[in-house]
């Protein structure tokens, strides 16, 4: 089982799908184990995460780390979690931020990773592009897909993009640090510090 889990991330990491559209060429950045219990899913990597190879190690992935209360050492341990964009590379600059994720990429691999990870017990689902394709019957905008998070509870969590360019909704919407939050951290640190899995 490992040995083809190894052999799965080998193939996504040589991936050239989108090679010719991406500006900076391909680089997919992937974090997965077959242990793993908790599944984050994003956009796409942005230059320094290209240029690293290091998933959400932006100022982005410092607010998600400090949303979820989790310390870089658990956040990097692929038997505890998975990280899994939408887009695996880097999309290139957009009119407002980064272009959004190439859509080749998810029906690509999303589902052969999906079917390896089998002890998955929460997928969090980060920003919009993460929770149109994963979440049926959604509302039309992400505050009421996040408002409405209890709706895909337990399987799956519906959080805004941590990006500084959020920062105004979160100012206009406290209630998601004030009782999203809590609850949220609550349930990842119950299934991290279960060791029955």
């Amino acid at each position: 089982m490992e040995q083809m889990f190894v052999k799965l991330l080998k193939e996504i990491r040589q991936c050239r799908l989108c090679e010719p559209e991406l500006p900076l060429g391909a680089n997919p950045v992937i974090q997965a184990h077959p242990d793993a219990r908790i599944l984050i899913v994003g956009q796409a990597p942005g230059t320094r995460v290209h240029q690293t190879s290091v998933p959400w190690n932006d100022p982005s992935g410092e607010r998600l780390r400090q949303w979820l209360q989790l310390d870089r050492e658990t956040f990097y341990t692929p038997e505890r979690i998975g990280i899994m964009p939408m887009g695996l590379c880097y999309p290139g600059k957009g009119h407002s931020g980064d272009l959004p994720p190439r859509k080749e990429c998810a029906p690509q691999w999303h589902g052969r990773v999906r079917n390896a990870l089998h002890n998955i017990q929460l997928t969090l689902l980060i920003g919009q592009y993460a929770q149109e394709y994963y979440l049926k019957d959604k509302p039309k905008t992400l505050t009421e897909t996040v408002r409405e998070w209890h709706r895909w509870s337990p399987d799956y969590l519906p959080l805004p993009h941590p990006s500084p360019r959020n920062t105004l909704w979160l100012r206009k919407n406290a209630w998601f640090e004030s009782e999203v939050l809590p609850e949220i951290r609550l349930r990842i640190h119950q299934i991290l510090s279960d060791d029955s899995v």
